[in-house]
């Protein structure tokens, strides 16, 4: 009886186990990605390259993202500035300006309340700016300037009136606490007596 021949098929070569990759060495995946990560054991080195690596490949683009420009304030023509990076709105003349003298502290509110009394720019709630507020209108870079009453330039927008004076009274001072911002210098300064005088820069809320 004649042995039945079948097709025989050739037996697959046996894959060689892969040696482990050395400490520190974080072994490819096998879908062919690189990755980034070193393995749990990795030197110190190697983690630091390692991050290096990770952190030149993301977008230039978002690693300097550059900030938006301040808006110019708006002269809004009616004696009033609007700032549009704030939503304040200031007068353009202080209180040099209005009445040729400087306030005391404790004198402040005469020129608040007269200007609200007329409801000046049709607005009543006018007042004091904050530290915070004031120092809005300083310009650390001193590229826009104003030019006071003795023709000094101190750092805040020309869209203000000239001619007035270089300080204001904030709503951080207190009658035995006595705070004045000065403009020139962007800063406030405490005084030990209270007969200290300065002029007055009036805001309020925009809208």
């Amino acid at each position: 009886m004649e042995e039945q021949k079948g097709s025989t098929q050739p037996s697959a070569t046996p894959e060689k186990p892969k040696s482990p990759a050395p400490a520190g060495v974080a072994s490819a995946p096998s879908n062919g990605a690189v990755e980034d990560k070193p393995s749990p054991g990795a030197s110190p080195a190697a983690k630091a390259a390692a991050a290096k690596a990770a952190g030149a490949a993301k977008p230039a683009a978002k690693a300097a993202k550059a900030e938006d420009p301040a808006q110019p304030l708006v002269d809004n023509g009616n004696g009033t500035v609007t700032d549009p990076n704030t939503g304040l709105m200031w007068k353009k003349a202080d209180a040099w300006l209005d009445t040729q003298k400087f306030f005391t502290w404790a004198a402040h509110n005469e020129y608040v309340s007269e200007i609200n009394k007329k409801k000046f720019a049709g607005y009543a709630d006018w007042r004091i700016p904050t530290k915070s507020e004031a120092m809005t209108l300083f310009d650390k870079n001193k590229t826009k300037m104003n030019m006071d009453k003795n023709g000094t330039l101190f750092p805040i927008d020309p869209v203000f009136d000239s001619g007035g004076g270089c300080s204001t009274w904030i709503s951080e001072c207190t009658d035995d606490n006595i705070i004045r911002f000065d403009f020139k210098i962007g800063v406030d300064t405490p005084y030990p007596g209270k007969d200290i005088y300065s002029s007055i820069r009036l805001v309020r809320k925009a809208g």
